[in-house]
């Protein structure tokens, strides 16, 4: 009993104890703002959960501004010179006019050809081209009616043409309207190029028919190819002369092709993404083809540095050929005739008139009397003098008579 008595006396002095400390201790300011919520009564101090920490929020200190580092400005270079653009050579007062004729696509042949000729004051390009023209809508642009007029007032040294690219339509002759390559269109349109070229003719004025090139529409070429067969037969009757431009827009196997080469060899694209189109390097490769027939009809009017005065001392200008036939074969120049003379030596060699004088070395050496001459038909034998031929054995018994070397 007493053991029980004095345990209990140390549990209430030991209770004492506590709730003395927990009364008399007061929280330091820094915990007091680290508890949450404050004790209300002696139950709660001694039996709450401990109280959650709440972290102060660490002001941090501002920050230095920093200076804003100043962009350092950095002189821009010096472009490039650009190269000195290429001076205008002025054509002359009686330079050889070209006019070219025709749809869209004879809008850029005559852009080719006056990048071709621009640096021959001889020769100038007028462009008299309609791009939606043809010959079977005369209703929109009729050019049998305006071809007569322009060659009067142009007055040109050679007429270039190269149409057809929208004549894919419909003719209307009188009041009935035909289909594209009916037997009843193609004689229409076989006369209406025909008047053409025959008012070119009248004028006395050289014609360069330059034909149609493909196009990525397979029905749109086969259409080219027909027209193109009608434009080389007119041209020809007349006395033109047809280009024909076909090999260079097409493949290996005779296909239409978006790139091919230039007029230098050169890969480039020669199509529009429509297929239809010409690209500038195209213009200027169809300007090439081109050049070959009127470089036979203006003659030296294309050099560059040729003159007024020499202009006045050409000869007129010469219609091509009546007949087609001599301007597609160039006969081959012979080797052994470089200028065309019929000579049959070649440039820079020495005639030899002297044909009795010794010519090899033993004979020069006879003919000084420097070498013995040995007995005929001998190794050592450099006369000049021929060997008689051993005479022929007659045979007997009725053989045939031969004669026999010995």
């Amino acid at each position: 009993m007493a053991m029980v008595l004095r345990r209990l006396a140390c549990s209430v002095v030991a209770f004492a104890v506590i709730v003395t400390a927990a009364v008399l201790s007061t929280p330091s300011p820094v915990h007091s703002q680290e508890l949450v919520g404050r004790c209300i009564g002696l139950f709660n101090c001694l039996f709450r959960r401990p109280a959650e920490r709440v972290e102060p929020q660490r002001v941090r200190p501002a920050e230095r501004s920093r200076p804003k580092s100043r962009a350092r400005k950095i002189a821009p270079r010096a472009a490039a010179p650009a190269p000195p653009p290429e001076p205008v050579i002025e054509k002359l007062d009686n330079a050889r006019v070209v006019l070219v004729v025709g749809d869209f696509l004879a809008n850029g042949l005559a852009e080719g050809l006056t990048q071709a000729y621009a640096k021959s004051p001889g020769v100038r390009v007028v462009d008299r081209t309609n791009g939606s023209s043809g010959f079977v809508r005369n209703d929109y642009y009729d050019w049998n009616k305006e071809i007569g007029s322009i060659l009067d007032e142009i007055k040109p040294a050679v007429v270039v043409v190269m149409i057809g690219s929208n004549d894919r339509q419909q003719i209307k002759i009188g009041d009935k309207r035909e289909d594209p390559r009916s037997e009843a269109w193609l004689n229409e349109y076989d006369k209406r190029v025909t008047n053409f070229a025959e008012a070119v003719r009248k004028r006395d004025i050289p014609l360069v028919w330059t034909g149609l090139p493909p196009f990525k529409s397979s029905s749109m070429t086969s259409d080219m190819l027909a027209f193109n067969d009608i434009y080389k037969q007119t041209a020809e009757q007349v006395g033109g002369e047809f280009v024909d431009i076909w090999d260079g827009f097409v493949d290996e196997n005779g296909s239409f092709v978006f790139t091919g080469p230039d007029m230098n060899g050169q890969p480039v694209r020669l199509r529009g993404s429509d297929g239809i189109n010409l690209t500038r390097p195209a213009k200027r490769k169809v300007a090439f083809f081109v050049e070959k027939p009127l470089a036979k009809i203006l003659g030296k009017a294309v050099l560059p540095d040729i003159g007024k005065l020499d202009m006045e001392n050409l000869p007129t200008v010469e219609e091509t050929p009546i007949d087609p036939a001599l301007l597609d074969r160039t006969p081959p120049m012979s080797l052994g005739d470089p200028d065309l003379d019929g000579s049959s030596v070649l440039l820079g060699a020495t005639v030899d008139t002297t044909r009795d004088e010794p010519r090899t070395a033993g004979q020069k050496l006879l003919a000084d009397g420097l070498v013995p001459t040995g007995a005929p038909g001998r190794a050592d034998d450099f006369s000049l003098r021929k060997l008689p031929l051993p005479k022929a054995e007659t045979a007997t018994d009725g053989e045939t008579t031969t004669a026999i070397r010995r």
